[in-house]
This record gives structure tokens, C-alpha cells and sequence, in this order.
């Protein structure tokens, strides 16, 4: 039987607002089911202003909040499985610390897993903002179902990894969770477990709001980014996961995406790869 009680997990480095990442704590405190505890990595040493907002929830909130401390930057998935295997419930959301939850999001998650207990991994759409978390410029839509979400991530990641809640158990167990994989570890996990039999779903509701802005497309099209996506798809190939037609895809679709201009890139990415919110 699933219990109700989970984890959230979140990692902060150096670089990340502390504005943004209050907002971010704010969200998961303030959900309709309460999270159990909070998980916080310290992914290196931080600036001041980051550890403030992480002293004043501890002093708050002591019952609330346990952090690891890593002596040095690991990257955000080895940084993941540190605090993972800190978590004391099987039920874990993961949190990325400039984004926003939706008040209800963890509550129908957890619903999920109760209805189904086979489930491994449960995401949710995602609606995009710049500035504003009220105007809403584009939703990333992923697919719903297991066969379908098996399919795209031959090619894609079929989850929006701030998203999702999954089982602490089933990702340990699949080769010792994320690995070292720069920018793209959420891929190369969720392909490796949906691969290996984990049964996946996406709720089909935006539970979170996603930061975005011009810095996201300058990474995404980063030679360093595009490689990285290349290499875990390369990979997938190696194993059977996916087709050749995949990865010629992947690789040419990358090495455009690496040599167009910003602004093209925007106009691919919103006919492309998201919903704008006028649709």
C-alpha cells in the first residue's frame, strides 16, 4: 500500500536567485498535501544570500528541513542522488529552486500512485512564464501515457523533470539513479528506467510554473548542451532503446538548434517544441 506521507527534493548551487528560490520553498510549503520534509542538497559552497534563505527555514521550520551539505559542486544529478538517498519516504517530488508549484500539485500525484501502485514515475505539463508567473507565454506538453511517453523518449525527454514525483526505491535501483550526464541527466535516467519495465504516466493538467528566459535558449543551443543530448541518445542506440531514425534525428535536429540564431530558435522552439498559450 502507497502511503500518502513524501519527500521533496531540491538542489541549489552558487548561481541561483535567492528570490527565486524562497518562492520556490514557498510553493512546496504551501501545498494541499504537506510535505513529510524537505530535502535540501547544497551543491557546493554557496553565497550568503542562499544560505539565509536556507537558515531561516531550518530555524523556522527545524522538523521540517534536512540539507546535505556537499563539500564541492557535483552537478545537479550526482547532487539528486546524494539527497535521494537522504530521503526518508519512498515518495519523492522533485523541485527545481526558480520554479512554482501549483498548490495542488503533490495532492493529485500522490492519488496517482494510490490508484496504481506499479507506478514509478508521475510528471505533469508545465506552463512557461519570463518574468511574470502570472502571464503565461508557451506550456510544455509531454505525453500521457506509458506506451506513448516509452515512444518519446527515444527521442526527447517524455517528463518535465521539476515535475515529476517518483519512487526513491526504482530510481536507486536503476543503476544507482542519475549519472553523471551534464544538462541532460533527466533524460538519460527516465529512458534507462522506462527501458528497464518502470511504468510511467503524466498527468494532463500544468501543476507547475516553469522560469524561463533568453539565458535558457543561449544554453540550449550551447555546442557543450547539444553534445551532451547527442551522447545520451547515442547511447540509447547502443542499447536498443532507440532507432537509427532516432538518433539521425537527434543529431541533426541538435546540430541546427546549435547553429541557429536565438531568435530562430524561439520561433522552432514555440511551433515545435511547445503550446503557446494562445493555442
Amino acid at each position: 500500500m502507497v502511503d500518502k506521507k513524501y519527500s521533496v527534493l531540491m538542489s541549489v548551487y552558487y548561481k541561483e536567485n535567492p528570490k527565486f528560490f524562497k518562492l520556490s520553498i514557498e510553493s512546496m510549503l504551501h501545498q494541499t498535501l504537506k510535505p513529510d520534509e524537505i530535502v535540501i542538497v547544497k551543491d557546493g559552497k554557496l553565497t550568503e544570500e542562499l544560505d539565509r534563505v536556507i537558515d531561516y527555514y531550518v530555524s523556522h521550520e527545524p522538523n521540517q528541513f534536512s540539507i546535505v551539505a556537499l563539500e564541492k559542486n557535483l552537478g545537479l544529478g550526482l547532487a539528486l542522488n546524494e539527497g535521494l538517498k537522504e530521503c526518508k519516504n519512498e515518495l519523492v517530488a522533485r523541485m527545481d529552486t526558480d520554479d512554482i508549484s501549483l498548490e495542488n500539485r503533490c495532492e493529485l500525484q500522490v492519488e496517482e500512485f494510490i490508484k496504481n501502485e506499479k507506478l514509478s514515475i508521475v510528471g505533469t505539463m508545465t506552463d512557461e512564464f519570463y518574468d511574470n508567473p502570472n502571464n503565461i507565454v508557451t506550456s510544455r506538453i509531454v505525453p500521457t501515457k506509458h506506451e506513448d511517453i516509452l515512444k518519446f523518449s527515444r527521442r526527447r525527454s517524455p517528463f518535465n523533470h521539476p515535475t515529476v514525483m517518483y519512487k526513491k526505491s526504482m530510481v536507486l535501483g536503476c543503476e544507482g539513479g542519475y549519472h553523471d550526464v551534464k544538462r541532460k541527466e533527466d533524460i538519460d535516467l527516465f529512458g534507462r528506467m522506462l527501458n528497464q519495465g518502470y511504468i510511467a504516466m503524466n498527468i494532463d493538467k500544468s501543476l507547475l510554473l516553469f522560469r524561463s528566459n533568453e539565458d535558457n535558449f543561449e544554453r540550449r543551443k550551447s555546442w557543450n548542451n547539444c553534445k551532451s543530448y547527442i551522447a545520451v541518445i547515442y547511447n540509447f542506440w547502443k542499447k536498443g532503446y532507440s532507432k537509427t531514425s532516432d538518433l539521425i534525428f537527434v543529431v541533426i535536429s541538435q546540430v541546427v538548434m546549435c547553429l541557429c540564431p536565438v531568435w530562430l530558435l524561439k520561433i522552432l522552439s514555440d511551433r515545435f517544441l511547445r503550446k503557446s498559450y494562445r493555442d
